[in-house]
């Protein structure tokens, strides 16, 4: 691989990199939101879309990180 390419993927890994924590301070805030809300609700149909989200946040975090480890080494 040529150094313009390795580059191109550098930038590409960094993008990745900002998005992941992005997600990360997202799902980190959903559940600070979903950890204060009372017992009840938590157990209602509205917490159990909160922990869907906080789930399907996470599996995204996921696969980011394996992107990311396979673009690095691609590098």
């Amino acid at each position: 691989m040529n150094k313009v390419r390795r580059n191109m993927l550098t930038e590409i890994v960094n993008s990745l990199e900002s998005i992941r924590s992005s997600l990360e301070n997202l799902r980190d805030e959903e559940e600070d939101a979903f950890d204060n809300l009372p017992e009840s609700i938590q157990e209602s149909e509205r917490g159990d879309t909160m922990q869907e989200a906080i789930d399907a946040l996470d599996c995204a975090c996921d696969s980011l990180e394996d992107a990311i480890d396979s673009i690095n080494e691609a590098i």
